[in-house]
């Protein structure tokens, strides 16, 4: 078994508390590496788990799982675990998992998932979209739509994330959040292939040959999957079309990475804005 074998890996660094007395990891915590990468497999696929599952009216359960020992990591070794669906049968899932060091693999089996009825555990047969999801993901095939547009378009479906994102969550008073250049600024919304949104952001004209990035929203149990990147990269593009020289930004600083990375580049001061701690950034287009 190869790592090119999986489009998916999720990294980990072996942790003391795995370690057994022998200086290896215990044999039990390689199940608990596969089924924690089995989160990040559906965040890959833009699909937040509690959220789809109950669009799908069922739940997964595990019927099977099995392990085959070829080696052992130990402590404070990066290791990356590879899981892709290796099969699909009308109401079971077949996932091929492996442990590497390296190209090395230590370890790999299989997870038998049954859909099922949440309630009675009887099974049901496999969501034609869930199917599909599935099926395009391992194709290579890309796991979002983005779109750009008007409020008036977009607003609906981005109005719950940013809900979700700062009101909720960040606790920032609703009359902050919401403000009448909504309707003047440019759009980008990205949906996974059930059809739900799942991230946001806008742009709005500041003044001749600068734009402003604001209102960027992912919902939480997708952060990390690249969709957040993609949407600020294509709010940078359209500022980019439109002619501006410039785009700046507030980045609340515990997101400031986030920007750097892409290319932003700190200026002035840290200051507040809706009670939280914000960085203006600017990146220059020209």
């Amino acid at each position: 078994m190869k790592r090119q074998d999986f489009r998916f890996t999720d990294r980990l660094r072996v942790r003391w508390s795995e370690v057994d007395m022998q200086k290896i990891v215990f044999n039990g915590h390689y199940l608990n590496y596969f089924d924690s990468a089995v989160a990040g497999y559906w965040r890959a696929l833009a699909l937040p788990y509690e959220a789809t599952m109950a669009q799908l009216q069922g739940d997964l359960f595990v019927r099977k799982a099995t392990l085959e020992y070829v080696g052992s990591a130990r402590y404070d070794e990066i290791c990356e675990v590879g899981l892709r669906c290796s099969r699909i049968g009308n109401s079971s899932m077949v996932f091929t998992a492996a442990l590497f060091r390296g190209d090395e693999c230590l370890v790999h089996g299989e997870l038998v998932y049954v859909f099922a009825d949440p309630h009675s555990q009887t099974s049901r047969p496999v969501p034609q979209a869930l199917r599909d999801a599935l099926e395009a993901f391992e194709a290579g095939q890309a796991m979002f739509k983005l779109q750009l547009g008007d409020w008036s378009d977009l607003g609906a479906a981005a109005q719950p994330i940013r809900h979700a994102v700062f009101v909720q969550e960040q606790k920032i008073p609703a009359a902050l959040e919401w403000d009448s250049a909504d309707t003047v600024c440019l759009h980008a919304l990205a949906s996974n292939r059930m059809g739900s949104a799942v991230a946001t952001g806008r742009l709005a004209v500041l003044a001749a040959g600068q734009s402003k990035i604001g209102r960027m929203a992912v919902l939480p149990a997708l952060r990390g999957s690249g969709i957040g990147r993609a949407i600020l990269l294509a709010l940078v593009g359209a500022a980019r079309d439109r002619g501006d020289n410039r785009v700046l930004l507030h980045a609340q600083t515990s997101a400031q990475g986030f920007y750097l990375r892409a290319g932003f580049v700190a200026r002035g001061p840290v200051f507040d804005e809706a009670g939280v701690a914000h960085q203006e950034l600017v990146l220059l287009l020209r």
